[in-house]
């Protein structure tokens, strides 16, 4: 193990110390009780983060979740993905990046440009009204949809055998990590778009794991607390999916061995495009509920 992996996983371990301090002590400091979620909110967390450290990503599906039993409101959904799901992505990063190797430079100046951009987007994105969450998460979703079909249908590059970036190949990356940390905040996940940008670059599929997993377990902690201090999230669902989530990453990366993937993406496919849709047609309707009534004839 090199140096600089061991110290990428020493400061991941401080990070999520410090992530479980900070949000402990938040929340303690509210004069409103703490409500401890229920079966459900657990079952989404392992479900999604078990087929997350797979690859098929688990913002997209959560969001789905989420909307389908309704008791969260829209514009808390973005908030509470990247605080419930920061931890089980931590764990997920301490895994791939112990035994992916990835050239140094190309893993942290993506890893440090996507936590950039999710700093500076959380700021925006925590003070949106719900119209524009939905609107955005809409969006958002539907372009997910468009990632999900282009790797079912093959259209994604395979990618070459590299490791690692540099010169103009290795800016490009940067840059396109920073608007995907920045995206991250408004509930699009980044595991979709990375494996593709990996992949245009010539990089080996399997180089975008650590990258990917590495660029959401320090940005999302960095994103999440502010969300936390904010009051933009649901704890409810957010402590369910991070204590479901742990078990549901373990469980995946040491136990499981090989699974259906295509046929579980045109699954999520066709929850992501009616989730996007849900999301647009509420942003549509409180549109039409702030229009003055038509004049009389």
């Amino acid at each position: 193990m090199s140096q600089v992996t061991t110290l990428l996983l020493a400061a991941l371990t401080v990070l999520a110390l410090w992530y479980v301090w900070r949000w402990f002590a938040i929340e303690r400091s509210r004069t409103t009780p703490l409500r401890w979620p229920d079966a459900g909110d657990i079952v989404i967390g392992l479900v999604t983060n078990f087929f997350d450290t797979l690859g098929v990503g688990s913002f997209a599906p959560t969001t789905a979740l989420f909307k389908f039993r309704g008791r969260i409101r829209d514009e808390d959904i973005p908030g509470t993905l990247n605080v419930g799901h920061a931890l089980p992505t931590l764990v997920q990063a301490l895994i791939f990046i112990a035994v992916v190797n990835v050239d140094w430079l190309t893993l942290l100046g993506m890893i440090a440009a996507a936590v950039l951009g999710a700093w500076l987007g959380v700021g925006v994105v925590a003070r949106l009204p719900r119209r524009a969450i939905q609107l955005g998460m809409g969006i958002a979703l539907l372009f997910a949809a468009v990632l999900f079909l282009a790797k079912n249908l093959d259209w994604m590059p395979g990618g070459g055998d590299t490791l690692g970036l540099d010169g103009a190949r290795l800016a490009f990356a940067v840059i396109v990590s920073f608007v995907l940390g920045a995206l991250m905040m408004l509930g699009v996940g980044l595991y979709a778009p990375c494996l593709i940008l990996v992949s245009l670059l010539g990089m080996n599929p399997l180089a975008a794991f650590p990258i990917m997993m590495g660029s959401c377990a320090f940005l999302m902690p960095v994103g999440g607390a502010r969300f936390v201090r904010a009051g933009r999230y649901d704890v409810r669902s957010a402590l369910g999916l991070a204590l479901g989530g742990i078990p549901g990453v373990l469980l995946a990366a040491f136990v499981v061995k090989s699974l259906p993937i295509a046929a579980i993406r045109w699954l999520v496919l066709v929850v992501v495009i009616y989730t996007a849709m849900q999301m647009l047609l509420s942003a549509a309707r409180k549109v039409a509920l702030a229009q003055p009534g038509d004049a009389a004839p």
